[in-house]
């Protein structure tokens, strides 16, 4: 008899542009078993309620992004170093007990060096102070970059960032806060996008002149998400602008692992679906 599909989800709120089921049905393919991978808008206010109903229903794992990062890092009975160095969880591994990772990071991290990125003593401003930067912060500043700036509307999430990845913490990283507005004068030469700005209404004002000459431009968004940013960063004279499709394939990877056991090729993955995109 053939065993019964594995039960996976990502969980979010938006969640229909993503492409994390058709991602997780290649790995099954390479991998050579049965999954069952869906989408599932949660809203905040009811994660815990609907994690605690999938459990129940005998799902293996979840996939977690915005917003919910920061409520499965609590949700979790146990965390990998991973997830406690970001305080922040976008994989749920169901067992006995509950245990939260963060492969964001070390995601982002691959697929920089697949781009051919190159931070080390560069000056990288991080548009964006959620979740989706508590999982980068970490990796990002272990590639030695002379400065990060983490910036977002209001100061007080960049300024948590800042105080928790900083200098004189244990990572003790150079990391700067500050709003949007208070960029004017800054000059990145690597951008990376992590707000959900290409889900609403666009980006940020920012300054004109934010990007050095040449500068390299990194949107963990992909698809039509990607746009916005992307149209922003070639009007304003970015050296190369990538999206977030191989960050997704990397971190993916890594959480189909988590929950198989079996490792799969992420690049392959990520070539299947720019064909198809």
């Amino acid at each position: 008899m053939m065993a019964d599909p594995m039960k996976l989800a990502v969980l979010g709120h938006p969640i229909e542009h993503s492409l994390s089921p058709k991602l997780h049905a290649m790995f099954a393919e390479q991998a050579g078993i049965s999954v069952e991978y869906g989408a599932i808008d949660v809203e905040a206010d009811e994660f815990g309620e609907r994690v605690d109903a999938l459990r129940a229903d005998g799902y293996r794992g979840v996939n977690i992004t915005v917003p919910h990062k920061a409520a499965a890092h609590d949700y979790a009975d146990t965390l990998t170093d991973a997830a406690l160095l970001a305080g922040a969880v976008n994989t749920l591994v169901f067992d006995d007990t509950v245990l939260g990772d963060n492969t964001d990071g070390a995601g982002f991290v691959a697929d920089l060096h697949a781009c051919g990125i190159d931070v080390t003593d560069k000056h990288v401003v991080v548009l964006g102070a959620g979740g989706a930067t508590r999982g980068l912060l970490g990796p990002l500043a272990a590639l030695k970059p002379a400065e990060i700036v983490v910036t977002g509307r209001m100061p007080y999430n960049a300024e948590a960032l800042q105080q928790q990845f900083g200098p004189g913490t244990a990572t003790d990283a150079p990391v700067q806060a500050c709003t949007y507005l208070a960029l004017k004068g800054i000059h990145a030469d690597v951008l990376i996008h992590a707000s959900p700005a290409g889900h609403s209404s666009g980006m940020p004002r920012l300054p004109h002149d934010l990007l050095a000459d040449g500068a390299t431009c990194y949107n963990l968004n992909y698809g039509a998400a990607h746009t916005v940013f992307a149209d922003w960063a070639s009007a304003h004279g970015a050296g190369a602008v990538f999206d977030g499709l191989g960050m997704l394939v990397e971190q993916g990877a890594a959480a189909f692992t988590q929950w198989t056991g079996k490792p799969v090729d992420a690049r392959a993955a990520l070539d299947q679906l720019r064909t198809k995109a």
